[in-house]
């Protein structure tokens, strides 16, 4: 059976760069699911309840049970929204869940993100995304702070999932 690991958090917390180190780090077949990818590149779809991207990520998540050694679950993933796929994850891959939230306050996300080299939305947009706190409740996460590098980040859950 694999494992699946879960990268939430508001947008510029450092998820996505998080995710693709940890995806670097592990062994050949290991699916990096991220949610930008699936539904805006992929899919064109807006967020929010009854996205039309979440039987695509349903799908993808039982193909990574099915087939992968490790599967990235990496986005924003609204805690309400995504309670569906949480559901899912939960069901397939049972305690070999290691979910992780970045809990950064909005400052430091907004200078993060100033410091990419591709941006395409401003502080505004950022704050009319911005939720707080927005855990999925019956999947324990492990919350990251701005305290953290990203080294300490990779530590921690290269670390949990090998224990």
């Amino acid at each position: 059976m694999g494992k699946l690991i879960i990268i939430r958090g508001n947008s510029g917390s450092g998820k996505t760069t998080l995710a693709k180190e940890i995806h670097n780090r592990l062994p050949r077949n290991t699916l990096l699911i991220p949610q930008d990818t699936v539904r805006r590149d992929m899919l064109r779809v807006k967020d929010g309840k009854n996205t039309l991207g979440l039987p695509l990520f349903k799908d993808l998540l039982l193909y990574g049970y099915q087939n992968c050694d490790y599967v990235i679950l990496e986005g924003i993933l609204n805690a309400e929204w995504y309670e569906p796929l949480f559901k899912e994850a939960q069901n397939l891959f049972g305690n070999a869940i290691y979910a992780y939230y970045f809990e950064i306050p909005f400052e430091v996300t907004v200078r993060r993100h100033k410091q990419r080299h591709i941006s395409s939305f401003g502080e505004k947009q950022m704050r009319s995304w911005w939720k707080e706190k927005d855990y999925i409740g019956f999947i324990p996460e492990t919350k990251f702070s701005n305290e953290l590098s990203l080294a300490d980040e990779i530590d921690i859950i290269m670390k949990d999932i090998k224990g």
